[in-house]
């Protein structure tokens, strides 16, 4: 189902209400496109002498049409309608509590969906070599020439991230250099994070003759940013620039011949998805698993469930990385605690390699999607769950993966797997009927256990640190069924589970920040 498929065009016949007197009792009487009356609702109002329906116009239109999300319920669609639409159009209203719980109510349920609709995004390899071939790509139908020469400027974590891992499609090349020609070569900056997904022969042949003619300057950025990319191409006298921030497709400025063609607004540091994901809560994020409407995620949650599954086979079969999803079946069989942790890790080990099929990211990483979502699936075919119990137990794992992170940024020294792993385990508790003690405290004590793992860049040692954040998230919930937990005081766990969740957004955001530069100086001192 697509986005126009969940919104309904709402008219309100306001020319009746013109001119009215609006007592007590009002009836509101609601039209959908085809004229046809499908609800009245009385509500009290306290309104005096004469109000027009939509007081922001001066002459209302004999029918105003809104465009307005369609909600889980219909009476509760009415409800918002009556209190996010008419009540504040009306002078001297008294909205009442349950009007405002019920606007709140819908409003929170909305936000859940498009949170996960903007995070779950399909990226062809990993994402920090693609941001860069998007940079690039983007450079380079802005310059419309062959480029003559490049000045590659990123952050200190976009070069942590791409120095050591396979850039998909380009014939098993690696590197800044390699992302940069394939995405100047390849072009389809429109395909964003999916534009490597299609490389012919001959542009993998032209992606090797550009970087052997073409000269590239590296330079790293200190301007504060962890995630920042600007790519400078030149061709004679003319030349071009991009310039991402803070998200992997972003863009911020695009330039030629400095004049700007693009300028946004960047001074906020932190992206709204991820205010949006601080805003969530463990408790908040369980209710909305238990009531959201199947269909209004199961496009994006099947998506997942395919990408995801596809890579976690490829790499189950082939020869990728150091194979560790391959080792743990070969070593330690099929139980399903290691069928879990194995999926996850072959995964990361076809991507990690340039494995050319795509996955589904989550904030912002695919190893993290991958174990966000792949443990969970295993379990679900394990125990015969529906398909709707895994559903809900996706958007629980996805969702719980985005709030940990959120606080700690999209790159940082604190391994992002560490936050998935543990999510993974609290949807593995939702499958089997956990309800907020059985997430909080598999949550906690996973959390508890792998905090300290550390990211030193996308790399095929990536699986196996996934393996060990699956294996923590497992164990956190065989703790908590058998009575046993990690207290408050015990290191970086506080009382309840959203303090600990800050503990690790403080550790990995505030107290990991010179492990990160001391990670990427050893990194560069190996070059």
């Amino acid at each position: 189902m697509n986005h126009d498929d969940l919104l309904t065009k709402w008219y309100v016949n306001a020319e009746a209400y013109k001119t009215a007197e609006l007592g007590d009792g009002q009836d509101f009487v609601l039209y959908a496109d085809t004229k046809e009356t499908i609800m009245s609702e009385k509500k009290t109002l306290k309104v005096s002498g004469k109000a027009a329906l939509f007081s922001r116009m001066k002459a209302p239109a004999e029918k105003e049409v809104k465009e307005l999300p369609y909600s889980y319920s219909r009476r509760g669609f009415l409800q918002s309608v009556i209190a996010t639409l008419i009540l504040p159009a009306l002078s001297g209203q008294n909205v009442t509590k349950a009007e405002e719980k019920s606007s709140n109510s819908d409003s929170q349920y909305k936000n859940y969906v498009d949170i996960l609709k903007q995070e779950l995004l399909p990226a062809m390899g990993c994402t920090e070599p693609v941001a860069l071939a998007f940079a690039a790509a983007k450079a380079g139908e802005i310059l419309g020439i062959p480029p003559e020469k490049a000045l590659v400027e990123m952050s200190g974590n976009i070069v942590k991230n791409v120095k050591s891992v396979v850039v998909p499609n380009t014939g098993g090349r690696k590197g800044i250099k390699t992302s940069v020609a394939a995405g100047i070569v390849v072009g389809k900056a429109d395909k964003k994070l999916e534009l490597l997904a299609d490389v012919s022969d001959a542009q993998r042949k032209s992606i090797a003759e550009l970087l052997e003619k073409v000269p590239m300057e590296l330079k790293i950025l200190n301007t504060g940013r962890v995630l920042e990319i600007i790519v400078t191409l030149y061709a004679g006298n003319s030349w071009s620039r991009v310039r991402i921030v803070d998200a992997h497709t972003n863009v911020v400025s695009e330039e030629k011949d400095g004049v700007f063609l693009l300028q946004k607004e960047d001074d906020e540091p932190r992206r709204p998805d991820e205010t949006e994901g601080m805003a969530l809560n463990v408790e908040g994020i369980i209710d909305f698993a238990d009531r959201v409407d199947i269909e209004d995620v199961r496009e994006v949650i099947e998506r997942q469930i395919e990408y995801n599954s596809a890579i976690a086979a490829e790499g189950l079969k082939g020869n990728y990385g150091a194979n560790i999803g391959k080792l743990l079946r070969k070593s330690y069989g099929n139980d399903i605690k290691v069928k879990a942790k194995a999926a996850a890790a072959a995964g990361s080990d076809a991507r990690m390699s340039g494995c050319d099929l795509p996955v589904i990211i989550v904030s912002g990483s695919g190893n993290q999607g991958m174990t966000a979502s792949l443990p969970v699936i295993e379990y679900a075919l394990h125990l015969n769950k529906s398909r709707e119990e895994l559903i809900r137990a996706l958007v629980l794992s996805n969702l719980l993966t985005i709030h940990m992170k959120a606080g700690i940024g999209r790159l940082s020294a604190y391994c992002g797997v560490v936050t998935a792993g543990a999510a993974a385990g609290a949807g593995i508790a939702y499958l089997q009927g956990g309800k907020f003690d059985a997430v909080a405290h598999t949550l906690v004590n996973a959390l508890a256990i792998t905090s300290g793992i550390v990211c030193d860049g996308a790399k095929p040692s990536c699986a196996a640190k996934i393996a060990a954040s699956v294996d923590a998230g497992i164990w956190g919930y065989e703790m908590f069924k058998n009575g046993q937990e990690f207290h408050s005081g015990d290191g970086i766990v506080s009382q309840g589970v959203e303090n600990t969740i800050k503990n690790i957004s403080r550790l990995g955001k505030e107290g990991m920040r010179e492990t990160d530069k001391e990670i990427i100086q050893i990194m560069l001192s190996e070059e």
